[in-house]
């Protein structure tokens, strides 16, 4: 495939990582521009663009499927980018760890806004997004904090996460609820919408790096266990846990469930993308991929940003 890139505004590109991955033939790969360091990467509904976070050259990528084509959008002197998500509005909404802020990107106007966290947030290794139903958007940061900012008031509050560092994936669930993970602290918690409160959930095995979190259609927390190799899920209607091992000596690091309710998960050891089938409790292998973060999904398709290669992968879950 022929890639054309079109760079919508100047940025500084660092040097690639030198690996390579095998993807499937239905699994076609996008190039994006060398050094970005893909991070997240989020579609937009119906095959428009998909938006990525190069996290290494502090740009908001916008990729084209139809053509292959890439725009970056600078997103300021110091960014480095983490998540990405696709808002209400329809603009790809950034957790920027470099410039310590919540962004948003105009997808016409390509114009970016910034809200910077409160000052008793500094450094907070931004992570992370999801929006309530409210149209608030939550975030998580590493260094020990979660927060929410109302953009329409631009009021934004931070509170300290339970047990310090660790806060890292973010989901809402179908019926409004928002539950964190945390990486360093090995559980989940679900926020009070109101106080910002949060209410620790312990998974059955113990210091197992839950790094990501994604809800299906039931309201079923789906983790996935960095430590472990594990995907756990959680029932919050009955309270009760059910884990399984991946393959091998596997490192779950991406965790997203998809319309049908199966799980798909990134396998930081065999660079591997992995989808389990809950109803059958089987494991399969739809493609290799390096350094996969982070993956989303729309309609038809699951998408990963390959880090360890520069390039977003797009595969058939039909």
């Amino acid at each position: 495939m022929t890639i054309g890139i079109r760079i919508a505004l100047l940025c500084s590109a660092a040097t690639a990582c030198l690996l390579t991955s095998i993807i499937r033939a239905d699994s076609p790969r996008f190039e994006v521009p060398a050094g970005s360091h893909p991070h997240d990467v989020a579609p937009t509904p119906a095959g428009g663009p998909v938006y990525f976070t190069a996290q290494r050259s502090g740009n908001l990528g916008i990729l084209d499927p139809a053509t292959g084509h890439v725009d970056l959008v600078a997103l300021g002197p110091g960014s480095a980018p983490h998540g990405v998500i696709v808002g209400p509005d329809g603009a790809a909404w950034v957790t920027d760890g470099g410039r310590n802020a919540i962004v948003r990107v105009d997808p016409s106007s390509r114009q970016v806004r910034r809200w910077p966290l409160p000052a008793d947030a500094p450094d907070a290794n931004l992570n992370t997004a999801t929006f309530d139903r409210r149209g608030r958007i939550w975030f998580t940061g590493q260094a020990g904090y979660y927060g929410r900012l109302d953009p329409v008031s631009g009021d934004i509050k931070s509170w300290k996460a339970p047990r310090g560092v660790g806060p890292y994936g973010i989901c809402t669930t179908p019926a409004g609820d928002i539950y964190f993970a945390s990486l360093a602290g090995s559980f989940i918690a679900r926020v009070d919408l109101d106080s910002g409160g949060a209410t620790v959930v312990e998974p059955p095995t113990p210091k197992q790096g839950a790094r990501r979190v994604w809800s299906d259609s039931r309201g079923r927390i789906w983790v996935s266990y960095w430590n472990t190799g594990q995907v756990g899920a959680y029932d919050p209607f009955s309270s009760s846990w059910r884990e399984w091992k991946l393959p091998g000596t596997a490192r779950a690091y991406a965790v997203w469930v998809d319309s049908s309710d199966r799980v798909w998960l990134s396998d930081w050891s065999t660079n591997s993308i992995v989808r389990f089938d809950p109803a059958s409790e089987r494991f399969d292998t739809p493609a290799s991929a390096v350094g996969v973060r982070q993956m989303m999904g729309r309609d038809g398709e699951v998408w990963a940003a390959e880090s360890g290669s520069d390039r977003l992968v797009r595969i058939s879950n039909r």
